[in-house]
């Protein structure tokens, strides 16, 4: 396929990108800022540490996307985080509410599968 690691490249800087810019960077000023902490604990494990792994993925393995650097290892986390965001977060809500967190998913497992491509700091640094 002619264009597949090109294609790969704009889904790793857009999906990487947004994720960084329109919800992870919120969150990591709200996890290292001075206000109480206020946010779901889909999972039971406490609102500090459900915060502090929702900024691990839509912030750390969202940058590791957009580098292309240990990508199908990073996009698990962003997998992960927006599954639970669509059916755990928004699991009682109509669709329109899970549809952003679905359409987040399928390039992250679309680069689970895939891997970065030809043009990706991580195929850059196996030659």
């Amino acid at each position: 396929m002619k264009y597949q690691d090109l294609s790969l490249l704009l889904l790793r800087l857009f999906f990487g990108g947004l994720m960084i810019i329109n919800h992870g960077w919120g969150k990591l000023l709200r996890l290292v800022g001075d206000e109480p902490i206020k946010f779901a604990d889909p999972i039971g494990l406490g609102k500090e540490i459900s915060l502090g792994l929702a900024v691990f993925s839509e912030v750390l393995c969202a940058l590791f996307i957009v580098l292309g650097i240990f990508t199908r290892y990073a996009s698990l986390p962003l997998l992960i985080t927006m599954l639970v965001a669509a059916f755990i977060v928004h699991g009682d809500d109509p669709f329109k509410d899970k549809e952003a967190a679905i359409l987040f998913a399928i390039p992250y497992l679309i680069l689970f599968l895939t891997g970065g491509g030809k043009y990706s700091l991580e195929n850059y640094i196996k030659k």
